[in-house]
């Protein structure tokens, strides 16, 4: 069954499509937050997004671009709960130094591959424009148009941040090896 079929289900009341949507995208969408936060703020956060989900979707009025509309709530979220953060901070920052050390990751299974944590880590060092168009496109596999309607800016934007973003996780990578 097609996600355009489950949301208008969904929005009819059907409580399976609505089940069914949730676990097509919980993966995705966790992974999606999961690369841009830390794991314990991931989980509060996803929950967060499909609350939203729940509450926005009877509004959805183009149930074929629901990916676009789900990533722009998933954005939505990260950047509240790091505008918020990075408020904290600023309110605890002592004239001794500078409190924040970035984003911290724990390790899980996935990522006690060598690689793969090599990887998540050069990532969580790129600044946070091209950390996420790294994510939407690469890893969320969304076309540079998606990309821009949830970032909110033009495509154009976009091709600069991913080719930057290369650029910048590339010498990253290279650091990496030399250590």
């Amino acid at each position: 069954m097609s996600d355009e079929l489950l949301i208008v289900r969904a929005q009819l009341g059907e409580r399976a499509a609505l089940a069914e949507l949730v676990a097509r995208w919980r993966v995705p969408v966790w992974t999606y937050v999961r690369r841009m936060l830390d794991a314990e703020r991931a989980d509060d956060v996803s929950q967060e997004i499909w609350l939203a989900v729940v509450r926005g979707l009877p509004r959805l009025r183009e149930p074929e671009r629901f990916a676009p509309w789900l990533f722009t709530i998933a954005r939505r979220s990260i950047t509240d709960r790091l505008r918020g953060q990075y408020a904290r901070e600023q309110e605890t920052l002592t004239p001794a130094g500078n409190t924040f050390t970035g984003d911290t990751f724990t390790e899980d299974q996935v990522e006690a591959m060598v690689d793969r944590a090599v990887l998540v880590e050069a990532l969580a060092r790129l600044p946070l424009p091209e950390r996420e168009v790294l994510v939407l496109h690469y890893l969320e596999d969304l076309p540079v148009a998606d990309c821009a309607h949830i970032c909110q800016v033009p495509a154009g934007t976009i091709k600069s941040r991913l080719s930057r973003a290369r650029r910048l996780l590339r010498t990253c990578l290279e650091e990496g090896d030399r250590s």
